[in-house]
């Protein structure tokens, strides 16, 4: 990576002051901002978090100058981002979720473009163009299509076009969002040094560990701000109330669930082998002494980490049962392997995305497929979909060639694509009674089913509304619905919960969870390395081949070094890559 694009003058007064900010919209009831009072200071990174729908894009857009409030007061630098719009455009940078790169342009092409839209001309421009190639590692990929880059390339050309003029403030919303552990640390480093050089920034995530490295966090929900200051104040609200349940003999799944419905316990995660807990304020370890959790099992005091604080503040998690289990028949798998990739092969002209790969998925389980952005993982995901046909090699679902049956196979799986894949300009309802009709379901069946996933997801208040303008995790619940709805054996799961919150996320892997004890078999991809403590197996992909394989935690050991005793699996993904890399 290169060096600071920013000058080092560093201010230490507020650059971004509100008072009593409110913003309401038309045909909503709650304000999306309410009577928000803070400031942001210059050289830190200042982490929003908070669930969906809590107001972290409509805040960015109200500092942006692209949102009018409905009252109080926001100040730039001391200016007004509505009346003196021109200016605050000069001196801040804007990232939004979806930055608007143009696909069929060359990295250089994007430049030029936001370039003249900033109007940077002339030896500016072209110093800009110099320095922040250099800082973003772009330099080579100059004539480079936006749409043939890796996510996180993609996300580094974004932060350069965002950097042009050099502005004073970062405003970056979800920017880390579908790229990589690696590209996200990287991603990170660059910020920081910008940060160093006297920038302020202010960078919504979904990933709290992000979040954590922060200097100052805001926590935002339904639109008021219930927490400001440093991560490890919130962290320090729920020392000594997490728990480590070890040694479990049976499901780590259903001792999840078990725990969850005890009356102490406000939230847990499945962490590799071990199932993580947190305790409510007050409540009794004792408690717990009634739950099942196996002979062997025993009960560790664990860490508390900054997620723990943040699912403290809001309430707990969304508990260990899920009523779309509850629905789903049980499938009599017995363990035979239901899905097979052998020496799975695919080129794309002179290149190779994937690369004689071999797996096999037994019944019933999770298995999860991670790799780095552009490593070849999605392509090996769609081949065993059935969604492209292999070079050469063999992928089988249920003992059926997908290169030669593909659309008998296809009746069989449930597939939840990475990027919404509905019908948005489709109600919720139609898109329902499309996905019923594209899966051969009929009269009673078609029926029974849409009305069943209508109050499993509680769609009930929304089945008139476009999808479109459903919030993400509200889209991402009717994508698992149209996938679920015709029952099948097997489910592909393609970044579910990307972009989602932690307690969304947690409702999300309720539902994995449950399915998966009915004898459901997920294959699933996700760029979040806690969601991949969940699986029972785990194939890592790069550079178009299987690098590693094992549980969870065989792949934690394998990454562990001197200095590196207990790692994580995001070190171990990391770790791993780079260690086949060297």
């Amino acid at each position: 990576m290169g060096t600071d694009p920013t000058p080092s003058t560093i201010r230490t007064d507020p650059v971004v002051e509100i008072r009593q900010l409110q913003k309401l919209f038309k045909k909503t009831a709650k304000p999306a901002i309410e009577t928000l009072t803070m400031v942001i200071r210059p050289g830190k990174v200042t982490g929003l978090v908070g669930p969906d729908g809590a107001g972290k894009t409509t805040l960015l857009r109200l500092l942006a100058g692209l949102l009018h409030p409905t009252s109080g007061t926001v100040r730039v630098m001391g200016l007004d981002p509505i009346t003196d719009a021109e200016k605050v455009r000069s001196i801040i940078g804007y990232m939004p979720q979806k930055f608007g790169l143009y696909e069929d342009l060359t990295v250089l092409e994007n430049l030029e473009l936001y370039a003249a839209l900033r109007n940077v001309v002339g030896e500016r421009r072209e110093s800009d163009f110099s320095r922040l190639l250099a800082f973003t590692d772009l330099k080579t990929f100059t004539e480079r299509r936006a749409g043939k880059l890796s996510g996180g390339m993609k996300q580094k050309l974004g932060l350069a076009c965002t950097l042009l003029g050099t502005p004073q403030i970062l405003l970056l919303d979800e920017a880390s969002v579908g790229v990589d552990p690696i590209s996200r640390r990287e991603l990170w480093r660059m910020v920081q040094v910008l940060v160093d050089g006297g920038l302020a920034v202010v960078w919504s995530t979904a990933y709290l560990d992000e979040a954590e490295l922060c200097a100052e966090v805001l926590l935002l929900h339904e639109g008021r701000l219930l927490f400001d200051g440093p991560p490890s104040q919130l962290t320090d609200r729920v020392k000594g109330r997490c728990r480590l349940i070890r040694d479990i003999s049976g499901s780590r799944r259903q001792v999840l669930s078990r725990v969850l419905r005890c009356g102490s316990v406000m939230d847990g995660v499945v962490q590799g082998r071990n199932v993580r807990i947190l305790l409510k304020k007050g409540s009794e370890e004792a408690d717990l002494s009634q739950v099942d959790l196996g002979a062997s099992a025993r009960i560790d005091v664990g860490a508390a980490r900054f997620e723990d604080g943040f699912i403290d503040i809001l309430g707990g998690g969304p508990g260990g049962d899920s009523v779309l289990a509850e629905h789903i028949p049980r499938v009599p798998h017995a363990a035979e392997v239901v899905i097979e990739a052998r020496a799975l092969t695919k080129r794309f002209g002179d290149f190779t995305a994937a690369d004689h790969i071999d797996f096999s998925v037994h019944g019933g389980e999770i298995f999860g497929l991670l790799g780095p952005n552009g490593a070849g993982k999605s392509t090996t995901f769609k081949m065993m979909c059935g969604l492209l046909v292999p070079t050469s090699g063999i992928a089988t679902v249920m003992g059926i060639d997908l290169k030669r049956s593909a659309s008998e196979a296809r009746q069989r799986i449930g597939y939840m694509a990475q990027k919404f894949s509905l019908y948005g300009s489709l109600t919720v309802r139609q898109n329902l009674l499309f996905f019923a009709g594209i899966y051969g379901l009929q009269g009673d069946r078609k029926r029974e089913a849409i009305d069943q996933m209508i109050r499993v997801f509680a769609f009930e208040p929304l089945v008139n509304v476009i999808a479109d303008t459903l919030p993400l995790g509200f889209k991402q619940r009717l994508a698992l619905a149209c996938a679920v709805m015709h029952e099948p054996p097997i489910l592909f799961l393609d970044e579910p919960t990307s972009g989602v919150d932690p307690i969304t996320r947690r409702e999300f892997w309720t539902h994995i969870n449950g399915v998966v004890e009915k004898g459901v078999t997920v294959m699933v991809t996700t760029h979040f390395m806690d969601e991949a403590e969940y699986c029972d197996r785990i194939g890592l992909v790069y550079r178009g081949k299987l690098i590693a394989a094992g549980t969870p935690d065989e792949l934690k050991e394998k990454a562990a070094r001197p200095g590196l005793e207990d790692p994580t699996m995001e070190d171990a993904f990391i770790e791993l890559v780079q260690g086949y890399s060297a």
